[in-house]
């Protein structure tokens, strides 16, 4: 049983500190606006985290992988990540002066940290391919016919490591926030949105070449 919550603690460690998309629309909202947009963006991952671990654990990531959705799945995700990293650049280009205790410009589905971070989670593709491989490899090690409960543990602490990691993650963005100039934080805020563009554009790519 320790085996199993180690695993599922590395596991969430790994998949959740692997720079991406969701990092990357966490440090552009961070620098901006502080702590609390980065840490909502995180928090709002989890949703597409748990739900990805749900469906790898039960087996079902697996048939996302087929063309018939995962093209459809693609397209989707290269949109959501094109909208954002748009967003991100315009913001760089035409910053905007927060009144005192309030977020920039909040405006829009996608403009919400915590519905951006759901978003980018649930539309990401590449949680799809690495639960199709993660959720057999649990399963298999565990047996075919796997007990709930171990499966129970083992999603609670890759949940517990991803939570974690989401307070981890947005401390760093708001101690970077601090340390460095309002000149920088344009800078950095543009550089993660033409990141998303070209997260979008490959992956569109990779689309394209399939």
């Amino acid at each position: 049983m320790i085996e199993l919550i180690l695993t599922g603690l590395w596991l969430g460690l790994v998949f959740n500190a692997a720079p991406g998309p969701v990092f990357t629309e966490s440090l552009r909202r961070g620098v901006r606006g502080g702590f609390g947009p980065a840490l909502a963006v995180q928090v709002g991952s989890l949703v597409g985290d748990a739900a990805w671990a749900v469906l790898g654990l039960a087996g079902a990531a697996a048939l996302l992988t087929q063309p018939q959705l995962h093209i459809p799945m693609t397209l989707i995700g290269c949109l959501v990540l094109l909208l954002l990293g748009l967003q991100g650049i315009r913001d760089a280009l035409k910053p905007k002066v927060p009144t005192s205790g309030q977020q920039t410009s909040p405006g829009g589905t996608l403009r919400g940290p915590l519905a951006a971070g759901a978003l980018i989670s649930l539309a990401s593709v590449w949680n799809v391919v690495y639960w199709a491989g993660a959720g057999g490899a649990v399963g298999g090690a565990l047996g075919d016919n796997a007990p709930f409960g171990p499966l129970v543990v083992f999603f609670s602490a890759f949940m517990t490591s991803s939570i974690l990691w989401c307070f981890i993650c947005a401390g760093f963005i708001a101690g970077l926030r601090r340390a460095v100039s309002q000149l920088w934080t344009r800078i950095i805020e543009g550089g993660a949105g033409a990141a998303l563009v070209v997260m979008a554009v490959v992956l569109l790519l990779q689309t394209v070449e399939l």
